[in-house]
């Protein structure tokens, strides 16, 4: 029995830590995607910036406010590799699902020759969808991975 009370024990703490990572992503996901948002208003349109260099900087702001958001709060019990490296692959991931989600609009846009709106935010809002997905699953694998478990010759030491 105590076999099965263990397992069942670190199940639950499993869950109790997958759905806070969830949460945790999706309020920061929110939250980032209103300073994207605000932030791209102030430059473009009150400061006067051109669109891209706006966007460019909202995204990047927002960006890095994720990152950290998710390093010491939706990710905050994994594993630490060096904020260089986790910042460069969360760059990278984050850059990857920009480009799937312009090749999914374009694609429905172009070959498609869809040009109505709703059919186009269909597809923006499918592109976001998977982007999001992708984006959390490759957090958890590569830019925020799991504590190493300690190995057999540990455990019998620590006993």
């Amino acid at each position: 029995m105590p076999l099965l009370e263990s397992l069942h024990c670190r199940m639950g703490v499993s869950w109790r830590l997958l759905i806070k990572e969830l949460g945790a992503f999706g309020i920061v996901g929110g939250v980032c995607f209103v300073i994207d948002i605000g932030l791209f208003q102030l430059f473009y349109a009150h400061l006067g910036w051109g669109a891209v260099t706006a966007k460019l900087v909202s995204t990047l702001i927002s960006m890095t406010v994720a990152y950290f958001a998710h390093r010491y709060w939706s990710f905050s019990h994994r594993a630490r590799t060096g904020v260089r490296r986790e910042y460069l692959l969360f760059a990278a991931i984050n850059g990857l699902t920009l480009v799937l989600g312009l090749a999914i609009v374009a694609f429905v846009r172009y070959p498609l020759g869809q040009d109505g709106a709703l059919e186009l935010q269909i597809a923006n809002v499918g592109s976001i969808a998977l982007g999001t997905v992708i984006r959390y699953l490759s957090y958890r694998r590569w830019v925020f991975p799991a504590a190493p478990e300690p190995t057999t010759e540990r455990r019998i030491e620590t006993v």
